[in-house]
């Protein structure tokens, strides 16, 4: 089997005397959406923090292509090709939406830039309608979209997605699962936080359910939206 591109061994985090992940593991391969899914607290967003070095475990691993991640500072990360769209968007709200794409690209020459900003706009036509607009006027779906947007201007080897649907009328969920599926059909590999698991686990690959801290059940998104103990606590099946 190929070297998985993300592998996460045997990984403890504190916050202070809190044990928010209690010796998970879990391996995202080549192409592959991969859902980590469970409740409120769980620590999938703290799984994603500390992926991306924005936290550090105490003890375990994490490897990217092959190469140890310990110690390497999170623009570095980046810089690998690991792009995290973070909880809650973050985007620069005084900022234009051309100038939250061209920030993505602080990694990348600049003469690819204009291209890969034309990619954002063909894969969100929003967003070049509004791309003179400070961010911060946006809608909530078009920031989400911007924040997608933005890390994909990086040129990621593996973009990760935290809680991408939190906060979005429905029909806005639709579209972003939408954009993610074609974002994987054209190649990406994508890890992706999500509450909404029906959504999730019905574009992925494979999936975690996480507890409090460990990882109790792994399958197929198929496997794991058949399963009667994820359908009732997670699909209010």
């Amino acid at each position: 089997m190929t070297e998985p591109v993300l592998k996460v061994e045997n990984i403890n985090v504190y916050y202070g005397s809190i044990h928010a992940i209690k010796g998970i593991s879990f391996e995202v391969y080549e192409g592959e959406i991969v859902t980590l899914i469970g409740a409120n607290g769980a620590g999938k967003s703290t799984t994603l923090n500390t992926v991306s070095g924005l936290l550090h475990p105490s003890t375990g691993s994490v490897s990217f292509l092959g190469q140890s991640l310990a110690k390497v500072p999170p623009h570095k990360i980046v810089e690998r090709g690991l792009a995290q769209v973070p909880e809650g968007r973050r985007v620069f709200a005084q900022m234009t939406v051309q100038e939250n794409l061209e920030m993505g690209a602080f990694t990348q020459s600049s003469a690819g830039i204009p291209e890969d900003i034309e990619h954002v706009y063909s894969l969100f036509p929003r967003l070049k309608e509004r791309m003179r607009q400070t961010a911060g006027t946006l809608s909530g779906g078009e920031q989400q979209m911007l924040a997608m947007g933005r890390a994909l201007m990086s040129r990621p080897k593996l973009l990760m997605l935290d809680e991408p649907s939190m906060g979005l009328a429905p029909i806005l969920v639709e579209q972003i699962f939408e954009i993610i599926s074609d974002l994987h059909k054209q190649g990406a590999t994508i890890l992706l936080v999500e509450q909404n698991a029906q959504m999730a686990l019905s574009i992925a690959s494979r999936g975690y359910v996480m507890e409090t801290g460990k990882i109790v059940t792994t399958g197929t998104g198929q496997e794991l939206l058949a399963s009667e103990a994820v359908r009732k606590a997670y699909l209010g099946g």
